[in-house]
């Protein structure tokens, strides 16, 4: 009898701590799609990119153009000539290398220049969504743009608009 009500209490508590959570949902695809300086710093992301993509496949097309070259002249090189030809190749390729590293690696200046542009709009977007979490007393708020795992949410938990607003757009 007594593990009944000690089990009856702890479920009583539990659903009523439960009850008493509020959440929200934002989806930051929403927000972001209503923010000119998001959608300004991807387009001058993009420019850089594509800049940086034909710079390294310049080099790339030089490499192939020195093994076309080279694959027509083996035959009347010296094998020391071929030496100097297929280490200028391996250094051209080496270079393409070095240069894709250098721009779109994990820790490139692509991803900096990423950090830098978006830092303050991701900044700003979290402090408008922090400031309507306590205004309201959210426990949670959630993304729905990035929660495969959400199958229904109610539209009336969704602050997305109330963002926007609280941001100025």
């Amino acid at each position: 009898m007594k593990q009944k009500l000690i089990i009856l209490a702890m479920c009583i508590l539990t659903s009523t701590a439960v009850s008493a959570q509020k959440f929200a949902l934002v989806d930051m695809e929403y927000i972001l799609k209503h923010v000119p300086a998001y959608e300004r710093a991807n387009e001058q992301l993009n420019q850089i990119s594509k800049k940086w993509e034909g710079e390294v496949e310049a080099i790339v097309q030089e490499v192939e153009t020195m093994y076309k070259k080279y694959q027509s002249e083996v035959v009347f090189l010296s094998d020391a000539q071929k030496q100097k030809a297929e280490e200028a190749i391996m250094a051209k390729e080496k270079s393409a290398s070095e240069l894709r590293k250098k721009y779109f690696s994990s820790e490139g200046e692509l991803y900096k220049k990423r950090q830098s542009l978006m830092a303050p709009i991701q900044d700003e977007i979290y402090n408008a969504i922090k400031d309507i979490a306590d205004q309201k007393g959210y426990q949670l708020v959630h993304d729905r743009a990035s929660a495969g795992s959400i199958i229904y949410a109610s539209p009336k938990i969704d602050i997305s608009d109330e963002v926007l607003q609280k941001l100025g757009y």
